[in-house]
């Protein structure tokens, strides 16, 4: 059926635009073409009234029928890069391509692109300086800052007089910009002069001015580090027991009454234990703390006494339950 639906569907849309058949290079009585395009098609060749065609052994090898496609060929997905929605993504292996950088006093030429990189020396940690070699012998400090000043804020500009100098950056980040000039070529004006021209050689440079700001920023940050963890710590710590009071008569007086209630014995008995180890117990209240330890010395017998008898019935309860259990499946046998 869905081999005949789609045979319709295809001589639906050939009736539709009114093709003319003479005008086709392959004739649509001919089995053999019609075979061929439906097989191309990805449909098992039938004529117009259904029969098949060729024999299996002709149609195109792996055709699944029950599919109405042919197997083996894995479907297009567009979300593959390259085809369909995707772009293709940009090639990795690409070097990058320096350009030349024109100022108002001079021009930087980028090196030779086959040549190696500049090497440069381990960063220092919180490194904000760089080293700046190969300058002109007429470099002035104007045009050095002209120049580094693309790559951020400048601070400080050490200049020597044997053709390099010291640049101090604002911030970490924009000593990466300094090093990418390292290699260019710089001319002063349209000179050709040899003192007006250098090759550029920047490097990180040892500083104890951004050693010390490191070191304050690391210390800053194990502070506070160290205040998130007391605070961490202190949000978990369990709540400290409530003060105990002072002993007095009056307070004497209110510890005994609450020896004899139940629900009220257990914290009564942490503030007897507490006086008592505070050396509170003199001559004086030596009366008073004879009968609390006698009452609640009554106290916790009466409790032994209340589990010794709770134990037995226990017993006594398993012991019935037990025989009746037995009784039961004596019946059942």
């Amino acid at each position: 059926c869905q081999q005949k639906g789609s045979l319709q569907l295809v001589s639906s849309l050939v009736q539709d635009i009114a093709i003319d058949t003479t005008q086709l290079n392959m004739s649509v009585t001919d089995p053999t073409a019609w075979a061929t395009a439906m097989n191309n098609l990805g449909m098992v060749p039938v004529g117009l009234a259904g029969q098949q065609l060729v024999t299996d052994s002709i149609c195109v090898p792996g055709f699944d029928p029950s599919l109405s496609m042919m197997t083996g060929i894995t479907p297009i997905n567009p979300m593959i890069p390259g085809m369909g929605l995707v772009p293709p993504p940009p090639p990795t292996d690409v070097p990058v391509v320096k350009e030349i950088i024109h100022c108002k006093s001079c021009t930087l030429f980028p090196p030779n692109p086959n040549l190696p990189p500049p090497s440069t020396r381990e960063r220092p940690p919180g490194c904000k300086t760089v080293f700046v070699g190969g300058l002109p012998e007429n470099a002035t400090e104007e045009i050095i800052q002209e120049v580094f000043e693309q790559c951020g804020d400048i601070t400080a500009i050490r200049k020597s007089k044997k053709n390099f100098c010291h640049i101090r950056f604002a911030e970490e980040f924009m000593v990466d910009k300094a090093i990418y000039l390292s290699g260019y070529r710089m001319r002063l004006g349209s000179s050709t002069d040899k003192k007006d021209s250098g090759r550029l050689h920047v490097d990180f440079a040892q500083a104890r001015d951004d050693f010390y700001e490191w070191e304050c920023k690391q210390r800053m940050l194990a502070r506070e580090e160290r205040h998130r963890r007391k605070m961490e710590e202190d949000r978990l710590r369990p709540p400290s027991p409530p003060a105990i009071m002072h002993y007095s008569e009056h307070e004497a007086a209110l510890l005994a009454e609450k020896l004899k209630d139940d629900s009220k014995f257990s914290e009564a008995i942490t503030v007897l234990l507490t006086w008592i180890e505070r050396g509170e117990v003199n001559r004086r209240s030596a009366n008073q703390f004879y009968s609390m330890v006698q009452s609640a010395n009554s106290h916790v017998r009466r409790l032994m006494n209340e589990k010794a008898a709770h134990e037995q019935e226990m017993e006594q309860a398993k012991e019935s339950f037990k025989n009746a259990l037995t009784g039961i499946l004596t019946q059942c046998k």
